[in-house]
């Protein structure tokens, strides 16, 4: 039986304080899996790794330094997913090879940026910045993974552009 959970996730920057922080949002978000673990004796760590690269780099030592662990790296997808396996589109947009003895359940996807992520919540954009948000600024579609990579950043800069108390 399993007795502890890595998980290696992609962000966080590069200083202590940025790492915290999407650490407590991810706690938060994993907030049914931190209390099932815990119910289960199950150690549940989440490790804020930086980089794609970083990121990568942490899980392989893991596999090493951790091997009784089930350790698992959460990273953004970069593109749209055009393989049925996790690690095959890992292959196809970063030359990574698969490390020796995991397989897809040891590596998730994310969306392809977490810009995806804001704009997938124009409730809580509108709250976060106040007046002068333009909401329609932000494309109509459910599927937020249709918009273009390369939207994403210009689409939040427009829609908060004039907002009042909010440091850009």
């Amino acid at each position: 039986m399993v007795k502890e959970i890595r998980i290696y996730i992609e962000g966080g920057g590069d200083s202590k304080n940025q790492k915290s922080s999407l650490r407590k949002g991810f706690s938060h978000f994993f907030k049914e899996l931190v209390n099932q673990a815990k119910t289960k004796n199950i150690k549940l760590n989440m490790i804020m790794c930086g980089k794609r690269n970083d990121a990568l780099r942490d899980f392989k030592n893991a596999l090493k330094s951790h091997p009784d662990a089930f350790n698992i790296l959460l990273i953004d997808a970069e593109a749209p997913v055009k393989k049925s396996s996790v690690w095959e589109h890992l292959k196809l947009r970063d030359n990574w090879d698969k490390p020796a003895g995991v397989d897809d359940d040891n590596c998730h996807l994310m969306v392809q940026t977490m810009e995806a992520w804001f704009i997938a919540d124009i409730e809580t954009l509108k709250k976060f910045y106040g007046q002068g948000f333009k909401e329609n600024a932000i494309p109509k579609t459910a599927d937020v993974e249709t918009i273009p990579k390369d939207n994403l950043e210009r689409i939040l800069k427009t829609a908060s552009g004039k907002t009042i108390g909010v440091t850009h």
